[in-house]
């Protein structure tokens, strides 16, 4: 019987093409969910007992006569419908508090290279069970907008949300893609709005490549930017093994 050959199969070191610089939520992010959370079970308990106060209330405008009777049934079924409130609110409460660390651990934001280059899209990841890795290009970004909320000013968060051309245009609401939980949102949305001003029109309607925008750098012979790309890849290829 002749010998067996073991094969090992060599990967060409090539460069990290999938995100580039990774920067997370900042860590208070994890702190706000729980306290928005807590906040609202404490709201939707408080919004129980004020109705059911309220009707009593209402009851004695409307039959003075029935109200201390209604007084009477409150206080023997009372108790109860405030234990089931906050039963009721644990249910959702407690996975969530447990779960939202998981959720925001996962989450990563790149919009620069390894080499702290610009990178010609906005790079997000998220999901615990599924995970989505959403690649957005600038060319196709038609507004931005920063946002920071009651809590997110009370950690000092902010958001940037991103919307494109393909997407507003379907049913769907809201933005594409949102940085939330980020410190130095201010500078994360300067940073994109700079991006976008390379192009030399503001806005870009369509996914197609914006025709105003600064050309490829061509060298002899090459008339296609396919092929520009294929020996881009190439020579990182040659670079990686030197």
């Amino acid at each position: 019987m002749g010998k067996e050959v073991e094969t090992k199969v060599i990967k060409p070191p090539v460069a990290k093409v999938v995100s580039g610089r990774i920067f997370k939520p900042d860590k208070s992010y994890v702190t706000k969910l729980w306290v928005k959370n807590i906040a609202i079970a404490v709201t939707l308990w408080i919004g129980i007992v004020g109705s059911t106060v309220g009707m009593l209330l209402l009851l004695n405008a409307i039959d003075p006569s029935e109200f201390g009777s209604a007084v009477a049934s409150m206080r023997v079924w009372g108790w109860k419908l405030n234990y089931w409130i906050i039963i009721s609110n644990l249910i959702w409460l407690i996975p969530a508090e447990i779960l939202t660390p998981m959720y925001i651990n996962s989450i990563e934001y790149s919009v620069i290279s390894e080499s702290g280059e610009s990178m010609p899209e906005i790079y997000v990841k998220k999901g615990v069970l599924t995970i989505t890795r959403k690649h957005v290009p600038f060319r196709t970004i038609t507004n931005i907008s920063s946002n920071a909320g009651v809590f997110d000013r009370l950690f000092g968060l902010g958001s940037v949300s991103i919307e494109t051309a393909g997407y507003s245009g379907s049913n769907q609401s809201g933005p594409e893609e949102k940085l939330e939980g980020i410190r130095f949102y201010e500078e994360v949305r300067d940073f994109i709005l700079n991006e976008l001003r390379k192009f030399r029109t503001p806005y870009v309607t369509t996914t197609e490549p914006d025709k105003y925008e600064e050309p490829v750098p061509r060298g002899p012979g090459l008339d296609d930017e396919m092929l520009i790309t294929l020996r881009e890849i190439r020579d990182l290829i040659k670079k990686g093994g030197e």
